[in-house]
This record gives structure tokens, C-alpha cells and sequence, in this order.
């Protein structure tokens, strides 16, 4: 049986699952996104994503600057839909707008709660070290990604692996799992068992701080945040190439053998030295410039050496 469905979602990590919703022939009578933003070099306005997406489908759009109050949630009941389906939407929903659809709230969710509740799963997953990881349907309610959980969907996350990577894979399972929750509630078949006390763990947004390169730790941690924040927003370190110290993102690396002072390069082939052990820098990137390869890199700005990193 086919759902009226309003969707939620902004970023590139919900388009799968909006048109997911779309190809098993449910009404998406809405979509609800963030509001363009101004972006790039020209400071234009950029329609999130989702409401490319939706626009693409014929979905009226809508942006609300919030969800609070009489007048939004009127506007939210006059869809009268079946079921709200939110994926990283950027807004808390309130309880006035939670207790509308006949059939609920259902967010899919980047993380196998309870661990990693919160706005960066994936990156935390991998910053972290964590050999899993995956999504979670689960009916929304008022605390912050504290429902019953339906159904989830688990994926190792390989030694290599990036967030950008894993992105990419959980964004098509999710829709998958989404459009699967979906048709068992239009049977009443979707069942929902409570997230457990042990293991709660926080995702936070990631702060530039968090994206910052401590060279005292060991290889396979620096490593892991290197793939946690690449290709976005990168973890950075300071190098001085002739002209004082500028911000240097790594967006891929490898650990390797050697031992140093933290911080210190160990040859000219930019394997750096951590509290344990040394790391070899695969990929990079210079402000301004596009991403290359450590090996183009090099070509153009020698690094030998005793070269220290900040």
C-alpha cells in the first residue's frame, strides 16, 4: 500500500533515500530542507540537495526557518500524511510537529544506536577506530536519536576506509533499509524494541579543533582521523615551505615504519613521525589548490628530511 509521505532531509546523504520512497511509488506530498544558502566564491544561493531532488520530482518544497509555534505545525498537518521520513535533516522537530502523522516519525540514522547518537556519525565512527558501523530506522521522539530502533543494516569499516567512502555506502543502504521499513508499516508489520542503557556514545559536530593533527599520537589514531574527515572538512597540519607556515590538509594516508620525534618527516617522502610509530602521506592538499597526490606534491615543493609539522 502505497504512504503519504512528507520527506525531511538536506544534504547529498538523503537523496538516496528520497528517491528511494519516490521509485516504490509512495505520495511524497512534501519535502521540507533547509533553505538555500549563500556559498562559493560568487556568494550565491545554493538550493540544498534535497531540494534539487525533489524539485526534480515535482515535490512542492518547503523551507521553513522553524518548526516552532501554531503556525508551522498547521502548515505541517495540512499534508495530511501517513508518515514523516527524516534523513540528516539539520532541525529538531518539535513534539507539536512529531505527533501529526497518523503513522509516526521515522528518521534513518547514520550509526548502529545507541552508539554514535548525534550529528557526525560516520566521521566519529572512523576517528574513533571502529571495525563496524551502519543505519538504523528508528521512530523519532523527543530526545536526540533516543527512539526504538526497527531495523539496521551493519557494514565493515576497512582499514582504508574514508568517511567519504563510507558515506557513500551507508547513503545507498540506508535508502534501501528505508524503503523496506516503509512497505512493512503499510502492512503493520514494522515492529520497534528500545535502544539499550550500555553503550551510548555522542557524535558531535565536528569543531576545527577536532580536525587539527596531534602528531603525540599514535600512527593508527592519526591515521583514523585522517579517514574520518576526508574528503570533508580534512585534517590539517601546519608545514613552513618557504614562506612561513601554512595549513596543509591530508586526505589520505597509510601507516608506515620508522620512529621520531612526533611531528618530525623521516625521509623526503613525507612519512611522518607520531607518538608511536610514523605515518607515510598519501594525499594532500594546500589552501587554495586542488587536492594531489604526495608524489605530485613533492615534485613541486621538495619536503626533506627533519621537515617538522604542527
Amino acid at each position: 500500500m502505497a504512504l503519504r509521505v512528507v520527506f525531511m532531509g538536506t544534504p547529498d546523504f538523503a537523496v538516496p533515500t528520497l528517491s528511494a520512497i519516490v521509485g516504490h511509488g509512495h505520495d511524497v506530498v512534501a519535502a521540507y530542507t533547509r533553505a538555500p544558502a549563500k556559498a562559493g566564491r560568487g556568494m550565491e544561493e545554493r538550493r540544498s540537495p534535497v531540494h534539487e531532488a525533489a524539485s526534480r520530482f515535482g515535490i512542492p518544497v518547503h523551507t521553513p526557518s522553524t518548526l516552532r509555534g501554531d503556525e508551522p505545525a498547521s502548515a505541517f498537518a495540512a499534508h495530511d500524511c501517513d508518515v514523516a521520513v527524516v534523513v540528516a535533516y539539520g532541525m529538531i522537530l518539535p513534539e507539536s510537529i512529531l505527533s501529526i502523522p497518523r503513522l509516526g516519525c521515522l528518521n534513518l540514522h547514520a550509526s548502529l544506536l545507541p552508539r554514535w547518537r548525534g550529528a557526525a556519525p560516520i566521521q566519529r565512527a572512523i576517528m574513533a577506530g571502529d571495525a563496524e558501523t551502519g543505519v538504523a530506522v528508528m521512530q523519532m521522539e523527543k530526545g536526540l536519536d533516543t527512539g526504538p530502533v526497527a531495523m539496521v543494516e551493519r557494514v565493515a569499516i576497512t582499514p582504508a576506509m574514508t568517511a567519504g567512502e563510507l558515506h557513500d555506502r551507508l547513503a545507498g543502504l540506508g535508502a534501501d533499509l528505508m524503503a523496506r521499513a516503509l512497505a512493512a508499516l503499510s502492512r503493520g508489520g514494522l515492529t520497534f524494541r528500545a535502544q539499550p542503557d550500555d553503550g551510548v556514545t555522542y557524535a558531535a559536530k565536528i569543531a576545527n579543533d577536532d580536525a587539527r593533527i596531534d602528531w603525540s599520537k599514535p600512527a593508527g589514531a592519526v591515521n583514523d582521523l585522517v579517514r574520518g574527515l576526508s574528503p570533508f572538512p580534512g585534517a590539517f597540519t601546519t608545514i613552513d615551505l618557504g614562506k612561513g607556515p601554512e595549513r596543509l590538509k591530508v586526505l589520505r594516508a597509510e601507516p608506515a615504519a620508522g620512529a621520531g620525534h612526533p611531528g618530525i618527516t623521516l625521509d623526503g617522502a613525507l612519512t611522518v613521525a607520531c607518538g608511536e610509530g610514523a605515518v607515510r602521506l598519501l594525499q594532500v592538499q594546500r589552501s587554495g589548490s586542488k587536492a594531489m597526490t604526495a608524489a605530485d606534491f613533492l615534485r613541486g615543493v621538495p619536503v626533506p628530511a627533519g621537515t617538522r609539522l604542527g
